[in-house]
């Protein structure tokens, strides 16, 4: 392979709903993941009831699911972005957000308020992830 070449790696789960859109659930390049927005879709392509706490666990699976087709998990994520139908849900993503990521581990993040989401979803997160053993300084 030339030198200038880069190897792209599409990821696609079968543990969670088909994309609703024209796009990949992972792509891989130079061992960075980057995952595509998820929202709290059943595998059946359903959004989950129980509400935007229920949606944030199940698009928190998706990502861990994707995550692990990859060869990564949760603690491989560097970086997320948070899209919520109401900047009022913050703190109740936060509560599930945790679970995923602990605050002394945490991922570098961005959240903002979105007219709307797919399926009007209540929450979307994207993140980004690197390959490899993760060492903690």
């Amino acid at each position: 392979m030339a030198a200038s070449q880069v190897v792209r790696r599409i990821i696609c789960c079968d543990k969670i709903a088909k994309p609703v859109g024209p796009y990949n659930h992972a792509v891989i390049v130079n061992g960075t993941v980057y995952v595509a927005g998820m929202i709290g879709m059943n595998k059946d392509g359903q959004l989950v009831d129980g509400g935007v706490k229920a949606q944030a666990e199940q698009t928190l699976e998706n990502i861990k699911a994707v995550l692990e087709t990859a060869g990564c998990t949760c603690n491989n994520v560097v970086k997320t972005t948070v899209l919520l139908a109401d900047i009022k849900d913050y703190a109740t993503v936060n509560s599930v957000y945790t679970n995923y990521f602990p605050p002394q581990y945490a991922p570098a993040r961005a959240a903002y308020q979105v007219a709307t989401l797919p399926k009007n979803a209540l929450v979307e997160i994207e993140a980004v992830a690197v390959l490899g053993d993760i060492v903690d300084q």
